[in-house]
């Protein structure tokens, strides 16, 4: 299996793809933007946004601002712009723009990179402009989730997560016989997906401790989070039409962060035979940025390698695009920070720290799978990666592991210990990118705090 800890080698497939957008040297005019450490004028990531009083529009980030693109559109700073891409840049969803697909998303950010240069034509126009008439700042504004998502679909995508998680509750057969041939998902419910900051209530549901009394409806004791990557769909397949492997990619628009929230107790008790249902649909948080694969491009990597004796795909999910640069070699971490540290001003403390070049399914494979039997997939839907877990401890991506099912609790600076999430806790996801001979790009944050049940009265069920 992969070396977990190892830097995977560059794809070559990816390095044909480089363009000036991703050259380490460009400088932007934008004060401090060279600075940040996820938004260079390198990445470029897209983002919908508002303020009060205001009707949501499309950004893109850069540094700790956000270029407004109807702004900019309506001063006429990209002329250029194919007039479809232009329509699409001013509506108040990236729908209309995931709708044209991976080349839309392309020609704007090459525009986008064209106007924040110091060294182009483009760039010097801009600079004469009232920056304040195109540019926000990020803490001035709301973030909104950045698609109208349709349909939700969550994989189970890590072969280190689901072996930790089958030796929980089958030790002498941890994974079942189809893992290895089938990339596993379930279909999420788009409505309680929420934005970067959104509190999460404590959900309440059956559960059922003792197998010798019957179930109670009680707030979930063993709430959890799930560290993963997202992905928007562009362009979209019809009815009936399955997506070939080779041009799965071309129907992925842009990564982003997700925290998949799981009642453990109530997922324990429901998910036979059917799978998750309650336990999952209270609550999906996503991060606000879409990067989008073209800002990818230079963090592209081989598949997973499989373990010796291994099944090899089958072959409508086996490509040698596929496997030599499915991969993105993404680094992502968990920060957790309870009431009792914000109260004692002690900063958030990590939890983990993992690969994406760890999942045994590439993103491409996983969409490629979803629409094989003609499942017609809409732009705007989100398909996540399940949990990003790793081979060592500190590389586990929810508390189910990193706490062995509560077995094993964390002990937090202020003493506290933690086998599951508890009221007042905030759990904050980052994410970034980085290669010798190239600029460090980053996913933002993905954060939200836990908050206690729903009281309900006497006449209620407790």
């Amino acid at each position: 299996m992969t070396d977990e800890g190892r830097t995977p080698p560059p794809d070559p497939a990816a390095e044909s793809r480089l363009d000036d957008t991703h050259r380490p040297g460009l400088e932007c005019w934008v004060e401090g933007a060279s600075k940040h450490p996820d938004f260079p004028i390198q990445n470029l990531p897209l983002c919908v946004f508002d303020a009060p009083g205001e009707a949501p529009r499309v950004g893109i980030g850069i540094g700790d601002m956000i270029l407004d693109l109807s702004a900019v559109i309506d001063a006429g700073l990209m002329d250029t712009l194919p007039p479809d891409v232009a329509a699409a840049s001013r509506d108040r969803s990236l729908n209309a723009l995931m709708a044209l697909g991976r080349p839309a998303a392309r020609a704007l950010r090459r525009a986008a990179s064209l106007l924040l240069r110091t060294d182009t034509e483009e760039g010097r126009f801009a600079r004469g402009v009232d920056a304040s008439r195109i540019l926000v700042a990020q803490d001035q504004v709301r973030l909104l989730v950045p698609a109208v998502i349709g349909d939700y679909t969550d994989f189970y995508a890590s072969v280190y997560h689901a072996t930790n998680v089958g030796s929980m509750f089958r030790p002498d057969n941890p994974l079942l016989p189809n893992y290895k041939w089938v990339p596993i998902g379930y279909h999420g419910r788009a409505s309680s997906i929420v934005p970067s900051g959104t509190a999460v209530r404590r959900p309440r549901g059956q559960l059922r401790d003792d197998p010798s009394q019957p179930p109670v409806v009680a707030p979930t004791r063993r709430l959890d989070y799930e560290l993963e990557v997202g992905a928007f769909v562009a362009g979209g397949n019809a009815l009936g039409e399955p997506i070939p492997i080779d041009r799965a990619e071309e129907h992925l628009f842009g990564l982003c962060l997700v925290n998949d929230w799981s009642a453990r107790d109530m997922q324990t008790w429901e998910y036979q035979p059917l799978g998750p249902f309650l336990a999952k649909n209270f609550a999906t948080t996503v991060s606000p940025w879409v990067v989008t694969l073209d800002a990818l491009v230079p963090f592209r990597a081989p598949a997973f390698a499989r373990a010796e004796g291994d099944p090899s795909p089958l072959p409508y999910l086996a490509s040698g695009e596929n496997e030599s640069g499915g991969g993105f070699d993404i680094t992502l971490e968990v920060h957790l920070r309870s009431a009792k540290m914000r109260d004692e001003g002690k900063e958030a403390v990590r939890l983990s720290r993992s690969q994406f070049t760890g999942m045994y399914w590439t993103l491409a494979q996983m969409l490629t799978h979803h629409a094989s039997n003609g499942c017609n997939l809409r732009p705007g839907d989100l398909i996540a990666s399940g949990t990003v877990s790793g081979p060592e401890k500190d590389q586990r991506g929810c508390l189910l592991e990193l706490t062995w099912r509560g077995g094993e609790p964390i002990t937090l600076p202020t003493g506290e210990e933690r086998r599951f999430l508890e009221d007042g806790d905030e759990l904050v996801m980052r994410a970034w990118c980085e290669r010798d001979g190239f600029a460090r790009i980053g996913f933002g944050e993905c954060r939200g705090e836990v908050l206690p049940p729903e009281r309900r009265d006497s006449s209620q069920s407790s």
